[in-house]
């Protein structure tokens, strides 16, 4: 009996870990601060000069790593210029068309390592 308990409790630990997992892959709604719109950690947002409105991603690959796409989760829902877009694995923000991404080298909230990045990766702001 007391080795049962044990297994389930280890279960659940595990169980747990996973549902915490891929809930971090998901981001709450963007949020404008000072003049930019960054995600639930305060991470700057970035859209994509070679993504077009409307069309899938044109960032794939090590691109991907780099820029991991702003994931949104099936319960977010649009509003005004925020928009959701199919993406691998769910949806993936969207502002006026334009997928919105996550720049790997920003470390802390407020950095914008990526704006004009390459002269194609762009803050997002209002």
């Amino acid at each position: 009996m007391k080795k049962r308990i044990q297994m389930f409790a280890a279960a659940a630990t595990v169980a747990t870990a996973f549902a915490s997992l891929a809930s971090s892959a998901y981001a709450a709604a963007p949020k404008e601060s000072n003049g930019m719109f960054v995600d639930e950690n305060g991470m700057t947002l970035y859209t994509f000069d070679k993504d077009t409105k409307g069309g899938p991603s044109a960032c794939s690959g090590g691109c991907a790593q780099a820029w991991p796409a702003a994931m949104a989760s099936d319960s977010d829902k649009p509003a005004g210029k925020w928009t959701t877009e199919t993406a691998d694995g769910g949806k993936q923000w969207a502002y006026d068309g334009k997928r919105v991404y996550r720049f790997s080298k920003d470390t802390k909230p407020g950095d914008k390592n990526g704006d004009n990045f390459r002269d194609v990766w762009h803050v997002v702001k209002p």
